[in-house]
């Protein structure tokens, strides 16, 4: 669940199961908070030279005044 992104570490596996029911397996290498001015597009959204996956959601501090987080949490895993 995305609500407990925050929660993993580096060195934690990831499963995922795709449409036709295979689970593939990410390991965690590492979990990040971005300030949303800041977000770092091309190194989140980038090509990559090996499978990866990319977890992202909202975090930070809540403004009640945009009715939004001030970051984005990132966590990046490779397929083992």
């Amino acid at each position: 669940m995305f609500y407990r992104l925050r929660e993993l570490v580096a060195g934690a596996t990831v499963s995922v199961t795709e449409q036709n029911g295979k689970v593939r397996s990410f390991v965690v290498d590492d979990v990040r908070s971005y300030p949303k001015d800041q977000f770092p597009t091309e190194t989140v959204y980038g090509p990559t030279p090996t499978p990866e996956l990319r977890l992202i959601s909202c975090g930070g501090e809540f403004d009640r005044s945009s009715r939004s987080y001030l970051n984005n949490l990132v966590v990046s895993a490779h397929l083992v």
